[in-house]
This record gives structure tokens, C-alpha cells and sequence, in this order.
């Protein structure tokens, strides 16, 4: 009896899971190319700017592009595993889906030529890579820009009276917040300790906890707790919405700041193919390598390392080297790396 299974992971390869994906038709090659590169740029921006997720932009090899097109655009981050995550792909379509399913237009001299088309996407396997790229053993870590709840206030209290008087301080700092757009959360609740509230938003990855007790009323000072270094901090009451609004900027840039520089310090040159597998197996993380540009010598550093391609950098800096394994002459480096 022969059982076949898949291997399913959370968000990241699934039986379902949901697409963003989008296609256009254009009446030239050179349309089609720019709305290609729009989009992966557009990808990166929001992936990098809201996600605080680094990312290379790249073209894949020919063995790697999407079946069926011309040239594949793509974004790479790096998890804390060591492995990349494909983040998001662009691909110029050329006019093969328009000859393929006859997609035609009348261009401007009147003569009916076929579409050049693009398709492009990104899925919720980015929610697997935002938990992937900042979180830690407490739970989530999320950017202030996509967190749902970006600042929780708890109260610390004795007794019915204290919270009363807390809950008007709380209740007006709350107010002040929401005026500047901030989404904020008052949680009062009397079912559950402040310490257990502590964990429970740790757990969920808010931005800011802003903790108030008896003594903090009595000094006009809250304590301030940032999720993404564990770091307190005591601030006076007075103007504190705008102090607020300033630390999410600041957390919103130190989050990407952290995985840039998990990313960066995780990109290693090598020029030897035991070099390859010794980091590739020791550190993790891309491997920048020469590659002599064939399929073969590409399907053998994947077959006997499980490493691939992950793309070729946009942009890329043209370096004389040596190939891996054939030892033919390369122009530039190509990044490889184990992915999901």
C-alpha cells in the first residue's frame, strides 16, 4: 500500500489559502515589462514599509520562473530559521497567455495583434513570514502599521475605588489617542489579573502596553512597555499621545531595523562549493556564489545541497568569478538558500 500525504504549513503551503493576485493585458512588450517591475516594487514597498520585513528584489533563473513566462520578478526575505520565504512574485507574460487563450486586441494602424500580458501576487504566506521574521518566545511581535490593536492601557488596581479613579485618567488617555488615529485598547476587565493581561497582549504581539496603578495617579506618570525589546520606561501624563505617537514611528523602524540586520549579517560570499555547503549547513541564511548561468550545474548544487537560486539581484553588481562546481567563468553572483 502506497500513502501519499502532504506536507502542510501554517500560512506558508497549505491545502487552502488566499490569493491577491492580479493580470493585465497591454498593447506592448515595453507596457507589459513597466507594469511587471510596478508591481514588484509595489510588493516590496508595502512588505519592507508596513511589514518590516527586508527583502531582496530579484529575477529567478529560467528553471525557477513561472511556467509559462518570460521572465519572473520576485521579492526574497529571510526567517530566523535561516531559510528564505518567497514574499511575492511579478511576471511578464510576454504573449504567450494571449496566443494561448487567444486574447486579442486592434492596435493603433488598425492590425490585430495578440496581448502582452502580466500576472502578479502575493498570499497569506506573508502572514507566516511577518510571524516568522520578528516574533520570539513570548509570541507575535507585529509593526505598529499593521497591528490591530497598537497600544493596550492595563490597570493596576485595589478595590473598586482605585479603578474608578484609574478609569477616568485611563479613559481620557484613551480618548487622546484615538483623536490621533491610534488604535488603542482599555482593558479593565476584573475577571483577570494585571499579570496575566501582560502575557496575554505579549502573546498577541501589541505594539505598547501602557500599565497604571494607584502610585502612577498619585506622580502623574504611566509605565511604558515596548513588545519588540521588552524595555520599560516611566513618562509623565502630560502630552502623552504625542509621546506615544512618536515611539510607534520609532518601534515601526527599530522592527525593521532588526530583521535588516538579521538579514544583512546572514548574507555570506563564498567562492568554493565546500565552502557552500559548510555555511550553508553551519550558518544559514543566502549565499551569494558565482554560478555559470546552466540549468545543470544549477539542478546539482539543488540536488546535493537542497539549496536553490533564490534570484538573481536587480541591480546586481557585475564581478568576475569563478563558477561553483564547473570552474566556468561568471560575471556576477547569484543568491542561493534553503526556502519553504
Amino acid at each position: 500500500v502506497v500513502r501519499w500525504e502532504m506536507r502542510t504549513r501554517f500560512f506558508l503551503r497549505t491545502a487552502e489559502f488566499l490569493w491577491q493576485e492580479g493580470h493585465t493585458a497591454h498593447a506592448t512588450k515595453d507596457e507589459a515589462i513597466e507594469e511587471t517591475e510596478k508591481m514588484i516594487h509595489v510588493y516590496a514597498d508595502f512588505v519592507e514599509n508596513f511589514m518590516g520585513i527586508p527583502v531582496i528584489k530579484g529575477i529567478k533563473t529560467a528553471s525557477e520562473r513561472f511556467a509559462g513566462a518570460d521572465e519572473t520578478y520576485c521579492i526574497e526575505a529571510l526567517m530566523q530559521d535561516g531559510k528564505a520565504l518567497q514574499a511575492g512574485t511579478s511576471h511578464f507574460l510576454g504573449q504567450n497567455f494571449g496566443k494561448a487563450f487567444d486574447v486579442k486586441f486592434t492596435n493603433k494602424e488598425g492590425k490585430i495583434e495578440h496581448a502582452w500580458g502580466t500576472s502578479w501576487g502575493t498570499s497569506t504566506r506573508l502572514i507566516g513570514g511577518l510571524i516568522m521574521t520578528h516574533s520570539d518566545d513570548l509570541g507575535l511581535v507585529l509593526p505598529p502599521s499593521l497591528a490591530p490593536i497598537q497600544v493596550v492601557i492595563v490597570p493596576i488596581f485595589k478595590g473598586e475605588d482605585q479603578l474608578n479613579q484609574i478609569n477616568e485618567v485611563a479613559f481620557a488617555i484613551q480618548d487622546k489617542l484615538k483623536a490621533k488615529g491610534i488604535a488603542v485598547k482599555y482593558d479593565n476587565r476584573t475577571e483577570n489579573k494585571p499579570g496575566w493581561k501582560f502575557a496575554e497582549y505579549e502573546l498577541k504581539g501589541v505594539p505598547i502596553r501602557i500599565a497604571m496603578g494607584a502610585r502612577d495617579l498619585e506622580n502623574q506618570t504611566v509605565e511604558i512597555a515596548r513588545r519588540d525589546n521588552l524595555t520599560k520606561e516611566v513618562q509623565p501624563l502630560e502630552n502623552i499621545e504625542v509621546y506615544i505617537e512618536e515611539l510607534l514611528k520609532t518601534i515601526q523602524k527599530d522592527i525593521f531595523a532588526k530583521a535588516l540586520n538579521y538579514r544583512d549579517s546572514h548574507i555570506t560570499a563564498v567562492d568554493s562549493y565546500e565552502e557552500f555547503k559548510k555555511v550553508l549547513e553551519e550558518k544559514g541564511g543566502f549565499i551569494s556564489a558565482h554560478w555559470d548561468g546552466t540549468a545543470e550545474e544549477e539542478e546539482q548544487i539543488k540536488n546535493e545541497t537542497k539549496a536553490t537560486i533564490r534570484c538573481i539581484p536587480l541591480n546586481n553588481e557585475l564581478e568576475d568569478g569563478i563558477s561553483l562546481i564547473s570552474g566556468k567563468p561568471s560575471q556576477q553572483r547569484v543568491i542561493f538558500a534553503k526556502s519553504y
